[in-house]
């Protein structure tokens, strides 16, 4: 963090697998967790982590109001899909309704990631391996799931925030808008665009040239936050990363101010606040990241 002049993080777990995490073992995972970065919160450049619930029903409710109203963590995080092979279901599942409808209620921040799940067939190389190859993709299922069932406008007061650009999403929205609508969706192909422009967007391992000129002319600027993927990548890459955003906003002080902090303090309003200052969340998320702010998230 002082490396990358990060003033504040807030960190969330490494996506689990159904494959490395049993169901039944996911939840107790999460928490211990959250437990042990809530123990070791011993200074304000880390704000209280987000939670990664497994998406059963009953325990996940339960596990969402310990992780906010206990904890005070600053929103939840979720994977793209929950189970094993054919029996997985994406997050916008009609099952998972009631854990969209109590984050609703709270207003709540979800930074939803791309499951590790490995494709059908191996992937292409050793260097091409899951985190390059499959996850980016698996953001966009999860992204594309809510949008084109309803579920992004009608639970609308979720924030959610996509990891890396999106994955694939900015590239093949348009791709859904024409499509999906051709195959049924009751969703125009303007409102599905609009959908996918409501998301949040954040940079880790993504911020390039090519990738941040498509997203000025997909999202506004203030859908952008910073973010690094430190500590599943070296500092090296994380430094990498940060200078191409720099360089793209380096005659555009402002906007870079913008992406590296400001919009962060306003999805985030605790960050601006001290230690005492902050109170565990209660009816709704009014919580905390940001100079440089990072969603600091612990995965590829």
């Amino acid at each position: 963090m002082d490396k990358l002049g990060v003033h504040t993080a807030i960190l969330s777990p490494p996506p689990m697998s159904s494959a490395s995490c049993g169901e039944e073992n996911r939840t107790e995972a999460s928490r211990s967790w959250m437990m042990l970065k809530v123990v070791s919160h011993h200074t304000e450049r880390s704000s209280a982590s987000m939670t990664s619930p497994s998406l059963r029903y009953i325990g996940s409710l339960a596990e969402i109001a310990f992780s906010l109203d206990v904890l005070g963590a600053d929103g939840v995080a979720l994977i793209s899909c929950y189970g094993d092979g054919f029996s997985a279901k994406y997050v916008a599942d009609d099952t998972y309704d009631p854990i969209w409808q109590e984050l609703n209620r709270r207003r709540a921040v979800v930074f939803l990631h791309g499951a590790q799940t490995p494709s059908s067939t191996p992937y292409p190389h050793p260097w091409l391996g899951l985190p390059i190859s499959e996850v980016p993709n698996e953001t966009y299922k999860a992204a594309a799931q809510l949008v084109v069932s309803g579920k992004k406008r009608h639970f609308s007061n979720v924030n959610i925030i996509l990891a890396h650009l999106g994955g694939s999403t900015p590239f093949l929205a348009a791709r859904v808008a024409a499509l999906s609508h051709h195959m049924g969706c009751p969703l125009t192909p303007g409102e599905i665009i609009e959908d996918f422009k409501s998301f949040y967007y954040e940079t880790a391992l993504s911020a390039h040239e090519t990738t941040l000129t498509a997203m000025a002319t997909f999202v506004p600027l203030d859908r952008l936050l910073f973010g690094t993927d430190f500590p599943a990548v070296s500092t090296k890459t994380v430094e990498w990363y940060t200078e191409n955003l720099e360089g793209y906003f380096a005659n555009k002080p402002l906007d870079l101010a913008n992406v590296m902090r400001n919009n962060a303090l306003m999805l985030f309003p605790n960050l601006g606040k001290t230690k005492v200052e902050r109170q565990p969340i209660t009816d709704h998320m009014d919580t905390s990241l940001a100079s440089n702010s990072t969603t600091n998230h612990n995965a590829l």
